[in-house]
């Protein structure tokens, strides 16, 4: 007995430390909970019970509690997260006692091994029903759960979000929308299914028949499914029915945008951001990310009488928000907007970037991330800007002066508006009011954020770079840019024979010494490693091995602290690369980034790396950054192998390759047409194959991937050793296929392989060196292509292009759109 009360006693006082430390493990409720056996507790602890299903075997992790009497209680009905069947309350292992394991749960988390509850239970708060909801941190409202959980796999979608407010400027109500609207066009590239934005109306047009929570101008949303274009022309007319004068000017106004990619809900407007509140739509947010905990918001918001239109996640945080607002509006004095976005902020779990824009904070914008990209711009007008002042975004704009400020996903859409801007780090809360920027830093732990200090940074990215200028394309324009892209990407970096790589200066001796060296990347970043490779081993005699960031999660690959871990992606937020990369820092690995994204989490999180220069990238297919990304890894090479003299004769080859490669890849462009012509030729095919080998088995997976993701033909990349170990079986005489055998080390095993699709009546079209047509194809039975010859390992950087060519021209006569190809986007952030 007493040992009993004893248990029972560490129990409720295990219970009440929780509490003090967590004040937010609980909601304020209106409505109360009933146990399994009838009463209704006052108040209720979260806690986790383990499960055991006896159907398939599996454990799980479900929310419980205990409630006023320490009696563990939980829903009902659980579910099993594998089969899905409800589980028995008797095969329910509760971890009642063991308030210890609760503790530590509390402070350090669920363990790595267990899955996290995927359907908590939301229980009522014990509160005085004297205390009344304010501004305050104690009577704050808030929903039941512990701090919210870090989840390592949280990533963002490929959504497109971009906001403009004008401050003491005056501009048309016609101009912001055109600011808004080419925002939106400067995102195109990233993919989306649809779109939305969200302007200020008039006072005397806009439900005049109905009683505001508000005093000043409603909103007003527009949203549409598909191009940007044929939002365009809803907006204006919608503009139209509204009576909205489009030449009314504001000095302040605050408008928000959106591209989206579906992943709740299918393409629709009513799926389409901005995302409302609800009827007086007083508070909107558009939201790149995916909000993993939605669910269970969704359910607390619904029992508190919100009702849902839409099927996405995104829903749930202007609802939040206006609960949140609502109650702290029930007490004496006002609640900030940043307060507001700081409560909504301690309830959502996922990877998200969020701008929110409320009548109840007029000319007003917030916005706030955490593991996805968020920029700042700033356009001052007002004369000359003290270079000073740079060091602190807050002391900038806080002034009267006129100015202009962007937020954007991408730098892309705020360069021709401005060239200073700020990275918004996780956890950040940036809030624009009376013109003047403030920076937050939020934290879990704390009641009041910390101000935060930001300088600003100058964009080096140019207007031009972002228009098509004479091409039709960008992927056109792209492809021809590479004589210059390739000059950028070494300037700076090859001096008298010598490489110099700042950004690995320091780590160097450790590469070094390293046990391997591992490349990580996604598609065509994978492929530029896999270029590199084969020099990589050579000069710096480290093994060098190759990994898919996606296998490499699934495998849960070994790695270790010896290991130098080098993850490439052109745009510095692939989120399968990103993934791989908290995974080898966990594992203390060396960690180096190769991006071409300036600020990108992939170079902030990064121990050290290089920066490709490759210029803005617009087509979705990438060209420049790929051969960029060679070079930046063959240089990488060559000054990790700088000490070793036995490699002395091939470095300065490959050095002076390099000082000739951009006239060798101008060289190479001048075989469009016949690629054009070769494209002709192809335009009825439904299959081809790709041969490569040694340096080349990269340029054949890269080509038929640009033919597959562009031209939407099937194509595969094949390693030529590989042949007669079944693709020998597809070959006769319809079949095209492209055989790269160009001169290196490889080149008699290719004669070879071009001999033996010869004997099987192959359909044969081979690329080789110049001069080699006839080594190649003696009997002149195959198509050949001849490019410029280089030293083997910048080989695959000429040999490319004229299958980006290929596919372009392929893409064009099918009649499909090369900029954007179907269900593809140009930065992949999703899993």
């Amino acid at each position: 007995m007493d040992g009993n009360r004893a248990k029972k006693k560490g129990v409720k006082k295990a219970r009440h430390e929780l509490m003090v430390k967590f004040p937010t493990a609980g909601i304020v409720s209106n409505q109360p909970i009933t146990c399994m056996d009838g009463h209704s507790p006052d108040g209720l602890l979260l806690l986790f019970l383990k499960h055991h299903c006896l159907r398939c075997e599996s454990s799980f992790w479900y929310s419980g509690g205990f409630d006023e009497h320490n009696e563990v209680m939980h829903d009902e009905e659980i579910v099993c997260s594998t089969c899905k069947q409800v589980v028995d309350h008797s095969a329910v292992h509760t971890l009642k006692n063991k308030y210890i394991f609760l503790i530590l749960v509390f402070l350090l988390g669920i363990p790595p091994s267990l899955s996290v509850p995927t359907k908590p239970r939301i229980f009522n708060c014990q509160r005085p029903k004297s205390r009344r909801a304010s501004a305050s941190s104690e009577s704050r409202p808030r929903l039941a759960t512990a701090p919210p959980l870090r989840l390592f796999g949280s990533v963002a979608t490929m959504c497109g979000i971009f906001a403009y407010l004008n401050y003491n400027v005056g501009r048309e109500r016609r101009y912001i929308l055109e600011v808004l609207l080419n925002g939106l066009r400067r995102l195109e590239y990233r993919g989306y299914d649809s779109s939305g934005i969200a302007i200020d109306s008039d006072m005397s047009s806009v439900m005049q028949s109905k009683s505001k929570p508000y005093d000043t101008a409603p909103p007003v949303v527009f949203r549409q499914e598909g191009k940007i274009e044929s939002l365009v022309t809803s907006v204006y007319s919608e503009v139209d029915k509204l009576d909205l004068d489009l030449e009314k000017p504001f000095l302040v106004h605050a408008g928000i945008a959106h591209t989206r990619w579906a992943t709740h809900g299918v393409p629709a407007p009513r799926n389409s951001h901005p995302q409302s509140s609800g009827e007086f739509d007083e508070f909107l947010v558009v939201h790149n990310g995916i909000i993993t905990n939605y669910e269970v918001l969704k359910q607390t918001l619904v029992r508190h009488g919100f009702t849902f239109e839409s099927d996405t996640d995104t829903e749930v945080i202007p609802k939040l928000a206006k609960f949140v607002f609502d109650k702290a509006s029930d007490g004496e004095g006002g609640v900030t907007f940043s307060q507001v976005v700081m409560e909504v902020m301690r309830q959502l779990e996922g990877a998200y970037a969020l701008i929110f824009k409320s009548p109840h904070y007029p000319n007003e914008l917030i916005a706030c991330k955490r593991g996805s990209t968020l920029l700042l711009g700033v356009n001052e007008l007002g004369g000359e800007t003290s270079r000073h002042l740079f060091h602190d975004v807050k002391a900038l704009t806080a002034n009267d002066k006129p100015k202009e400020l962007f937020f954007s996903s991408d730098l892309c859409a705020i360069v021709e508006h401005t060239k200073n801007y700020a990275a918004v780090e996780d956890d950040e809360i940036v809030h624009i009011k009376d013109g003047s920027v403030s920076i937050l830093k939020f934290d879990y732990e704390k009641e009041k954020p910390a101000s935060v200090q930001r300088a600003l940074s100058v964009l080096e990215m140019e207007v031009e770079q972002i228009k098509k200028g004479d091409f039709d394309h960008f992927m056109k324009k792209e492809i021809h840019e590479q004589p210059d892209s390739l000059t950028t990407s070494m300037r700076g970096r090859l001096k008298d024979g010598v490489v110099g790589l700042g950004g690995l200066k320091d780590h160097m001796r450790t590469i070094r010494r390293s046990r391997r060296i591992i490349f990580i990347g996604c598609g065509t970043s994978y492929h530029a490693a896999l270029a590199a490779r084969p020099i990589m081993e050579e000069l710096t005699d480290i093994p060098v091995t190759m990994e898919i960031a996606s296998d490499m999660l699934d495998r849960k690959a070994l790695i270790f602290k010896e290991d130098t871990a080098v993850f490439v992606s052109q745009s510095g937020e692939t989120a399968d690369t990103l993934l791989a990369l908290e995974y080898a820092l966990q594992h203390g690995a060396l960690c180096v980034g190769v991006t071409n994204t300036v600020g990108s989490t992939l170079a902030r999180k990064t121990h050290c790396g290089v920066h490709i220069n490759a210029g803005c990238e617009i087509g979705v297919a990438s060209t420049k950054a790929y051969t960029c990304q060679i070079v930046v890894m063959v240089m990488m090479a060559l000054a990790i192998g700088s000490d070793k003299m036995s490699t002395l004769a091939k470095r300065e080859a490959i050095i002076a390759g390099l000082t000739k490669l951009p006239e060798k890849v101008h060289d190479v462009l001048k075989l469009d047409g016949e690629m054009k012509a070769l494209a002709q030729s192809l335009i009825d095919e439904q299959s081809l194959l790709m041969f490569g080998r040694g340096n080349n088995y990269a340029t054949a997976l890269e080509g038929a991937l640009k033919v597959k993701e562009v031209a939407l033909m099937h194509s595969e990349g094949m390693l030529a050793g590989e042949m007669k170990h079944g693709p020998l079986a597809l070959v006769d005489e319809y079949l095209p296929i492209i055989v790269i055998a160009t001169r290196d080390d490889s080149f008699s095993k290719q004669q070879s392989v071009i001999q033996q699709l010869h004997a099987r009546k192959g359909r044969l079209i081979v690329m080789c060196s110049e001069g080699d047509a006839s080594l190649v194809c003696p009997d002149g039975r195959s198509r050949v292509i001849e490019v410029p010859r280089i030293v083997d390992c910048l080989q695959s950087i000429i040999n490319i292009i004229p299958m980006q060519l290929l596919a372009y021209h392929l893409t064009v006569l099918r009649g499909y759109n090369v900029d954007q190809p179907r269900n593809l986007a140009k930065s992949v952030t999703t899993q």
